[in-house]
């Protein structure tokens, strides 16, 4: 059969629909725990290596997003200097269970805080060691993952333990195994991947979930407008104060 985009349109909206008919109720028993957290103070600490950083920059730092919202970067290891910057685009680096505790100890990390790790596989060592970490620490832990995909392969962390096995909450983002969804004919191979599509939507529906029980319980959701609508600086800078050297 043809590849086309149709077809990716498709085989997306199929899992766009498992995910809204499936993870309504994680999504708000997850927002549920954010807006606690944001409400004594928290922030939260998102954090995923590879393509799993797309959903940190879904939830951190834009416009309609949560202020108190932080992106942990590996990148800052090779900014900082822990790592030279030649390692900067090592793939197996994410491997490695030491690195989670380097990139921890670069960020103001409070105990009010609330974490969501992202991984599709939930299978490396970077990725499992800071859950496994965040957890030691007493913070609660919300997990975005691929369960068809973490599922059916190994860990590569000592412990033996894949991602979502450390999680208060777990999110399915509804994707295959190997996240591709269309089969190349006469190849092995699939192409058109989905976890960063259904990452997105997740992102956004935490963020909506958080806003709604601020709002219910009174308070003024603090929330970033765009840098390019007419004073928005003075309203994004008053609230970025508030959490200063924090995001």
């Amino acid at each position: 059969m043809t590849i086309t985009a149709e077809r990716f349109y498709q085989a997306a909206d199929e899992a766009i629909a498992r995910l809204k008919a499936t993870q309504l109720p994680a999504i708000k028993r997850a927002g549920e725990l954010l807006a606690e957290a944001v409400m004594k103070g928290g922030v939260i600490q998102v954090f995923g290596t590879g393509h799993s950083r797309a959903f940190a920059l879904e939830m951190a730092g834009r416009a309609g997003g949560l202020v108190p919202a932080h992106a942990i970067e590996e990148d800052i290891l090779f900014l900082n200097g822990v790592y030279p910057v030649e390692e900067r685009k090592n793939p197996y680096l994410e491997r490695e269970p030491e690195i989670a505790h380097q990139i921890l100890a670069q960020y103001d990390i409070r105990p009010e805080d609330i974490f969501i790790i992202v991984s599709n596989s939930g299978r490396n060592g970077s990725t499992v060691e800071m859950a496994a970490e965040v957890k030691r620490r007493g913070h609660k832990l919300i997990v975005v993952t691929s369960m068809a995909h973490t599922t059916s392969v190994t860990s590569r962390h000592p412990s033996g333990k894949r991602l979502y096995e450390f999680a208060d909450v777990v999110i399915d983002n509804c994707g295959p195994l190997g996240d591709a969804l269309l089969e190349v004919e006469g190849s092995p191979v699939k192409v058109c991947a989905v976890s960063s599509i259904t990452g997105a939507l997740i992102a956004q529906g935490l963020t909506a979930e958080v806003v709604g029980r601020l709002v219910a319980a009174g308070q003024t959701p603090p929330v970033y407008i765009s840098a390019n609508v007419d004073g928005s600086d003075e309203h994004n800078e008053a609230l970025k104060a508030r959490y200063a050297g924090r995001i």
